[in-house]
C-alpha cells in the first residue's frame, strides 16, 4: 500500500484558527472525546468542550447544560447539546464525533473545505466549531427519513430540486472527478488487510481481488463512453443524511464527510441504492416510473413536467450504471471498516451483499448502457 496522507482531525483545530479564508466565527479546540463512552461518562466531556469552544459558555455552571443522543449511525455519533444561557435563552448544537479510523476512508481536509461553501449556499447545519476529533454545528429542528420516506413521490420530488441545487455549489480546487481515485484507493488498502479474527481472515481470503480489479477496469471504461456531467457530489445520500421539518415541509440534506467533486449519475444512482435501506433489500429499488418522476424534478425543478424524453432516458441510462459503481466503492468500503471500525456492525456481510448485487444487476446495465451507446452512435 502506498503512502497514505491521512488528515488528523487535531490538525483542522489548528487549520481552523490559521487559515484566513475560514469563517473568523469558527471556534476551534484541541480537545477529544472519547468516543467508546456511555453517555453518562461522555456528557461532562461534552460540557467541557463546549466551555472551550464558545467562550460565553466557559463560566456557567454544569448544571444549565443538557446531552441527549441524536443519532448513531455507522461510522458517526451525533449528539445534541443544549444550553440555558444567563439570559434565560435555549441554546441547541449538535456535537459530530468522527467514527475512530474513519480518517482512512474520509478526506477530513476535503470536508472542511466543502462544508464553508456548502453552508453559505444553505445547506445543512452551520459549522460553528472543530475540534480534536469531531465538529460542533448549528442544531437542525428536524427528523432524519427513514427509507420508506424517500420514495414518497412530494419528498423525492424535493430530494431531487435540492441535489440539483447541491450540484450547482462550486467549491474552489480541484474539480476531478474523485470516482475512481476512491476506489483505487479503497482498493489498494482493502487488499492488503490481515484480519486478527480467524472467521473475518477466512471471508476475507475468500475474496478474488483479481476478479474486483477485472470488474473496476472494465466499468470504468464503460462508464467513460457516458460523458456524465462532472458536478460538487454528495456521494452517501441515504435517509441518514436526509432530514425533514414535516411542519414547514423543509428538507436537509447533510453530512458531507464524502462530498467530492463526481459524476452525476454516480450521486443519483448511489441515492437510488439506498432505498433498500442497511438490510440491501434490493426489491425496494425505485422503479423506472419512480426514477422518471425524480430526473423530471432534478433536471426542470420549475417545469418537471417539460423534461424531453431523450433527456430523461440519457439520466436513466447514466444513473443505472454508475448505480453498479456505488456498489463497489461501498463494497471495498466495508472490508476497510471491517479491518478498522469498532461499531458492531458485519461490515464484511455488507461487502458480500453489496458485491454480489453488483453481479447481479451488471448484465442488465452493460446491456442497457451499450444499447443506448449504439442507438445515440457513441462508442
Amino acid at each position: 500500500m502506498g503512502a497514505v496522507n491521512i488528515w488528523n482531525a487535531m490538525e483542522v483545530a489548528e487549520e481552523a484558527r490559521e487559515n484566513p479564508n475560514l469563517s473568523s466565527d469558527i471556534q476551534s479546540s484541541s480537545l477529544t472525546v472519547d468516543h467508546s463512552l456511555s453517555l453518562p461518562q461522555m456528557k461532562p466531556c461534552i460540557i467541557e468542550l463546549c466551555k472551550d469552544l464558545f467562550k460565553k459558555w466557559s463560566e456557567l455552571d454544569d448544571s444549565r447544560f443538557s446531552v441527549e443522543t441524536v443519532s448513531g449511525g455507522i461510522t458517526n455519533l451525533l449528539l445534541k447539546a443544549s444550553v440555558k444561557e444567563e439570559s434565560g435563552n435555549d441554546v441547541s448544537v449538535t456535537v459530530r464525533l468522527y467514527g475512530p479510523n474513519t480518517e482512512y476512508v474520509i478526506n477530513r481536509e476535503r470536508e472542511l473545505q466543502a462544508i464553508k461553501y456548502l453552508s453559505a449556499a444553505g445547506f445543512g447545519a452551520k459549522l460553528l466549531g472543530v475540534f480534536g476529533n469531531g465538529m460542533v454545528q448549528s442544531f437542525i429542528n428536524a427528523r432524519t427519513l427513514v427509507e420508506s420516506d424517500m420514495r414518497k413521490p412530494k419528498l423525492a420530488a424535493e430530494i431531487a430540486k435540492q441535489l440539483r441545487k447541491f450540484h450547482e455549489v462550486e467549491i474552489p480546487g480541484s474539480k476531478e472527478p474523485q470516482l475512481w481515485n476512491d476506489i483505487s484507493k479503497f482498493f489498494e488498502k482493502a487488499s492488503v488487510l490481515e484480519f486478527d479474527d480467524s472467521e473475518k481472515q477466512r471471508l476475507h481470503k475468500m475474496i478474488s481481488y483479481k476478479e474486483i480489479h477485472d470488474e473496476i477496469v472494465e466499468l470504468k471504461e464503460l462508464t467513460g463512453l457516458l460523458n456524465a456531467p462532472v458536478v460538487f457530489a454528495h456521494n452517501d445520500l441515504l435517509c441518514g443524511n436526509l432530514m425533514v421539518n414535516d411542519e414547514e415541509e423543509k428538507l436537509y440534506l447533510i453530512d458531507f464527510e464524502y462530498g467530492s467533486y463526481n459524476y452525476r449519475g454516480f450521486d443519483i444512482g448511489n441515492h437510488f441504492n439506498e432505498y433498500a435501506g442497511y438490510d440491501c433489500d434490493y426489491s425496494l429499488y425505485p422503479s423506472k416510473d419512480e426514477q422518471y418522476h425524480f430526473f423530471r424534478h432534478y433536471l426542470q425543478p420549475d417545469n418537471p413536467l417539460e423534461v424531453p424524453d431523450k433527456d430523461l432516458e440519457a439520466l436513466y441510462v447514466e444513473s443505472n450504471t454508475y448505480m453498479l459503481a456505488s456498489h463497489l466503492y461501498w463494497a471495498l468500503w466495508g472490508i476497510i471498516q471491517a479491518k478498522m471500525s469498532p461499531i458492531d456492525f458485519d461490515y464484511l456481510g455488507y461487502f458480500f451483499l453489496r458485491y454480489n448485487e453488483y453481479k447481479r444487476q451488471k448484465e442488465r446495465s452493460f446491456l442497457l448502457a451499450r444499447s443506448y451507446l449504439s442507438g445515440s452512435g457513441t462508442r
